[in-house]
């Protein structure tokens, strides 16, 4: 139930969410007044709806604060950002979902800025491409959450991979190149790389990416950057104990 409020869909009407969830409308209010009580929602003025509570924000607070992942990467964004004028962020896997767990935004014009916990669908990101080819090799239940949850995979550019069998190959390839490119795919001209971050263990754990307009990510500068951004996940890798970073 915590789950379905997203940045999407913030606050939620009881009949809407009753729906949502495939509960009874009884069962569902009976759900919603368990977490009010314990603060993780509240009720809208009027009360006619629900949106999450002040303990729910404060747990979210705590978790990043926990999270010693944006800690780790903290310093490489800063630096990556900083040497190439693009915003660079830290992101995880959540099912058919790519989400912001930390960012550093570029000093250029017109830089994107990539709000925490703001949350894009996998199969057109870069950061993506580069969790699912992980899951793929490594984590067969992960991977078939992904397949279960994403069910189609939306067209956003003329340049999105569209089909379950094309994906598949996208990640042999970042497999093999141990990066990923994502050119125009989820956005016109908008152009994204992403990097694996390793655990102790040598489990892709996130993944750093750096992003921006496609004319200064161009074909001629991306070499470069690929390369800026392979250093700096593996410096990454490095704070959390890989030692094949």
């Amino acid at each position: 139930m915590l789950r379905s409020f997203t940045d999407q869909q913030r606050v939620w009407a009881l009949a809407d969410l009753s729906r949502k969830l495939g509960l009874a409308r009884p069962t569902t209010l009976r759900l919603l007044g368990a977490l009010e009580r314990e603060g993780m929602v509240q009720r809208t003025i009027p009360a006619t709806s629900y949106r999450l509570g002040p303990r729910a924000i404060q747990l979210g607070a705590l978790a990043q604060r926990s999270n010693e992942l944006p800690i780790a990467a903290r310093a490489q964004l800063e630096d990556l950002a900083r040497r190439t004028g693009e915003t660079a962020s830290l992101e995880v896997l959540t099912d058919h979902e790519i989400m912001v767990l930390a960012e550093v935004r570029g000093r250029f014009r017109g830089s994107a800025s990539e709000r925490v916990g703001a949350r894009w669908p996998a199969h057109a990101a870069a950061t993506g491409k580069v969790l699912l080819a992980a899951a793929l090799k490594e984590d067969g239940e992960t991977w078939e959450r992904f397949v279960a949850s994403a069910r189609r995979f939306p067209r956003y550019t003329e340049h999105t991979i569209t089909t379950l069998s094309r994906f598949r190959a996208a990640l042999a390839q970042v497999t093999r190149d141990d990066y990923a490119v994502a050119v125009e795919e989820l956005e016109r001209g908008y152009v994204a790389i992403g990097a694996p971050v390793r655990d102790y263990d040598g489990r892709v754990v996130a993944a750093l990416c750096l992003g921006g307009p496609a004319t200064r990510l161009s074909t001629a500068r991306l070499p470069a950057l690929i390369r800026r951004v392979r250093e700096a996940a593996k410096r990454v890798s490095q704070q959390l104990g890989n030692p094949d970073s």
